[in-house]
């Protein structure tokens, strides 16, 4: 069934619009160095990059949210990410393309994702994301995805309806937030996506390239 067509994109930022793996890998090794370990493989921390601090400590150190240490090493993981995210991180590749074509097709995008506001506000512009038509981090509302509420600021910033914009996510709970906000939803399966089949997640579209998002507007 084809979707109505949108006034307006939303996208989660890690993992969607922006590869941020290498960076938050890169922190994550950090506390590893400091205990005398080796490095942990890329391919091991990258899927769950879009878990921020929570999935990147578990999957370095096995260490979960809740345990003696968690919260220590929360500090110096974002403390070291903080000083170092715009190292390697750089837009998909289609990425640039895709938002230009939106807003020459008049079609507002904005970024709706769980990362702290003194990240995204610092990131976003330096990466070429500043122009975007709101941004809304994880503590702008007062709830996280999966949780609608971020979502619906994003629409109403944006002053449109739920029911104009798209969402466009890596993660099980951008799909999750997006259709608790009654938004049509994308799994964009060139992200992260942690360690489950983005086909399982009842997306509205299953894409696997940025620039086949245009495909669904024709």
């Amino acid at each position: 069934m084809p979707l109505r067509p949108p006034r307006a994109i939303l996208f989660d930022l890690d993992g969607t619009l922006a590869d941020t793996a290498p960076d938050l890998a890169a922190a994550a090794n950090f506390l590893r160095q400091q205990r005398g370990l080796e490095d942990a493989p890329y391919e091991q921390l990258r899927p769950v990059a879009s878990a921020g601090a929570r999935g990147l400590i578990g999957a370095a150190l096995g260490i979960r949210p809740g345990e003696d240490e968690y919260e220590e090493l929360r500090v110096r993981f974002l403390d070291r990410y903080q000083a170092n995210m715009t190292t390697h991180s750089r837009l998909f590749d289609g990425i640039p393309e895709l938002l230009v074509q939106l807003e020459a097709r008049g079609i507002a995008w904005g970024i709706v994702t769980n990362k702290a506001a003194r990240f995204t506000d610092v990131l976003a512009p330096q990466i070429g994301l500043g122009h975007a038509g709101c941004i809304v981090s994880g503590d702008t509302t007062p709830h996280s995805k999966p949780h609608p509420a971020p979502l619906l600021e994003a629409a109403r910033r944006l002053q449109l309806t739920p029911e104009d914009c798209w969402y466009v996510g890596d993660d099980l709970r951008d799909i999750q937030a997006g259709k608790a906000a009654a938004m049509p939803t994308i799994a964009a399966a060139w992200g992260y996506c942690g360690h489950t089949e983005p086909a399982g997640w009842e997306a509205d579209a299953l894409l696997h390239a940025p620039l086949q998002i245009l495909t669904l507007l024709d």
